[in-house]
């Protein structure tokens, strides 16, 4: 009995440390999450800056086409999770991720995070580049630039006719769930740029122009997209610590009634102990009782 009891005890202890780490683990996913949101709102007024320069470039050159017939070149790029303990948030995106692709058809894949390149291989994808994810708000800027980067020798080598860019991302949604979806980012969103054409300019300053007009559109497509990739990464670096969260409040609730089963157990033990303790003692002191009131024969 004492060795079950000892053994009870060496079981909540553990338990109880492993609870410890699981409320660590809970604690830092919400404050992580905190930088990722506010470079999520600063991104969106640097993009709407840019927007604004696009927006006058085309009341002064007139709107542009985006003709996705003549693309030449198909790229993908999926953001995960590098960093475990989320649930089946790398599966989910790479089974979004296997949407896009059609028999026949080349897509090449640039992939943020070696979890991530794993989940796409269980999905028969092949990558060709995989960048480490940031490890706090301060890397957005260098996954952004590097993204940016690595689509710039495969848009001049698809030649005229230039490339088409997904992004695969997850993302929250109104009711507080997060799912994966996708982003189309080259050729520019026909719809965005008709809006952009109708809508009349409202200042007092006509525009001015330092570049000529290909660099101006080139840097101001450039730009977009630096803003966009940032947005999208601080976004799946949100969804991913808020996934890490929920999963640590479902570990910490079964630890915590593991806990109360252990604490249940181990009273009934001791309880069970100690009554036995007590027969002990009643039934030696019954016996010698007994011994005593016998007469000498």
């Amino acid at each position: 009995m004492a060795q079950s009891l000892e053994r009870l005890t060496h079981r909540t202890a553990t338990m109880q440390s492993i609870r410890g780490i699981v409320r660590t683990m809970k604690t830092m996913s919400a404050i992580n999450a905190a930088p990722y949101e506010q470079a999520a709102r600063s991104i969106d007024a640097w993009r709407q800056t840019v927007l604004d320069g696009l927006h006058a470039f085309i009341q002064h050159h007139g709107s542009l086409v985006a003709d996705r017939s003549r693309v030449a070149r198909k790229v993908l790029i999926v953001v995960g999770s590098d960093h475990g303990l989320c649930g089946n948030y790398n599966e989910l995106l790479a089974v979004e991720a296997a949407r896009h692709f059609t028999s026949g058809r080349t897509v090449l894949v640039l992939c943020v995070g070696a979890k991530m390149q794993g989940a796409l291989a269980g999905e028969g994808i092949t990558v060709a580049t995989t960048l480490l994810p940031p490890a706090n708000a301060d890397g957005l800027n260098r996954l952004a630039d590097e993204l940016v980067t690595q689509l710039e020798p495969h848009r001049t080598s698809a030649g005229s006719g230039g490339i088409a860019v997904t992004l695969v991302y997850t993302q929250r949604d109104r009711h507080g769930h997060q799912g994966p979806v996708s982003q189309d980012l080259l050729p520019l969103d026909a719809q965005m740029l008709r809006d952009l054409a109708r809508r009349p300019w409202r200042s007092r300053s006509l525009p001015q122009f330092g570049l000529p007009a290909p660099e101006l559109l080139a840097a101001l497509i450039r730009n977009l997209l630096f803003a966009t990739l940032y947005r999208a990464a601080a976004e799946a670096l949100l969804t991913e610590n808020a996934a890490r969260l929920a999963r640590m409040q479902q570990a910490e609730q079964s630890v915590d009634e593991k806990l109360e089963d252990l604490h249940s157990e181990t009273r009934s033990v001791r309880q069970t102990q100690i009554t036995t303790e007590l027969l002990d003692v009643i039934v030696g002191f019954e016996a010698l009782g007994s011994r005593r009131a016998t007469p000498p024969s």
